[in-house]
């Protein structure tokens, strides 16, 4: 049994890092690679993947019990989570059209840098001094790597911390805006509602952002069907992402997750390294062992604060 459950555990992981790397691959390829520009309109299909998904899931596959939305507030609530999950997503996509995988998963890697500072500026929560000391390298780290990539752009760079900026405020968000006891939603039942709400909020930016987008789309796929077979696969590998997030934090401690989303960037970065060929420095790489090591580092001293 104990064997069974390893090997299941192991699986799991797996799975989880295969979609989370799947994904930002797929989504650099088609961005830049492919020249598929349209990251509203590709946030958008990850969205409504992200909606008929979570509905199989929940309501016929009975995956985890249905929560309802109990009141009109509870719903505001979701609808600004769902704004600020919307701005980061479409950020983070934009910017993959810019940077290579491997200085944007640099500068991801500081989401507790911006977790700690909208925690204090909205909750006035204050971590231990160490807490607070462990973010410098996290930020040294980056601003090193940004001086040592080959392929810096400005705008991808504001795009990402955007990004990434949008991540953490949504997280200190959910904290604070779903934390009575009646309100809470797991992260299944929280996507289920989160999802729908975002694509009524994007096909207004695609429409009007991205001019004829679905026309383009069609005539693509004219020529060449496999951009069908590509937005398909990448949309439910986005749901997939949530997923198997759900499901690892549900079946392992918070500490071997935190580890394993440490690790889960640097896999990342070589992965993409190996299949892009995007150039890579030395000072780009010592930078980004810097931030790892810091994020570490914050991991340990905020669980020895508790």
């Amino acid at each position: 049994m104990k064997n069974s459950s390893r090997f299941f555990t192991i699986g799991l992981v797996t799975a989880w890092y295969s979609s989370n790397i799947g994904v930002l691959l797929l989504n650099k390829y088609l961005l830049s690679n492919y020249g598929f520009k349209y990251p509203i309109f590709l946030t958008m299909c990850h969205m409504t993947a992200c909606s008929l998904l979570s509905y199989v899931a929940i309501a016929w596959m009975k995956m985890v019990p249905m929560q309802t939305i109990r009141s009109r507030v509870q719903f505001m609530k979701i609808s600004a989570l769902s704004l600020v999950f919307c701005a980061s997503v479409v950020s983070g996509n934009i910017s993959l059209r810019f940077l290579p995988v491997s200085f944007n998963q640099a500068i991801g890697a500081t989401t507790p840098f911006f977790t700690a500072v909208f925690a204090y500026l909205m909750t006035l929560k204050r971590e231990a001094w160490l807490t607070y000391v462990t973010l410098i390298p996290v930020v040294t780290g980056v601003i090193i790597a940004s001086g040592g990539e080959p392929s810096f752009h400005l705008f991808g760079f504001l795009m990402c911390i955007g990004a990434t900026a949008a991540r953490a405020l949504k997280s200190v968000l959910q904290g604070i805006l779903l934390s009575s006891e009646g309100e809470k939603l797991n992260s299944m039942n929280l996507l289920l509602y989160m999802a729908p709400i975002a694509v009524v909020f994007l096909l207004p930016a695609t429409l009007f952002m991205e001019e004829n987008v679905v026309g383009i789309t069609l005539a693509l796929a004219r020529d060449d069907i496999k951009i069908v077979w590509y937005l398909l696969f990448n949309s439910a590998l986005a749901y997939f992402v949530n997923l198997t997030n759900f499901l690892v934090t549900k079946h392992t401690s918070a500490l071997t997750l935190q580890v394993l989303g440490n690790a889960k960037g640097a896999v990342a970065v070589v992965v993409s390294i190996l299949i892009f060929r995007n150039p890579v420095s030395v000072t780009g790489m010592l930078g980004y062992s810097l931030t790892v090591f810091g994020v570490i580092l914050y991991s340990e001293a905020k669980k020895r604060s508790k």
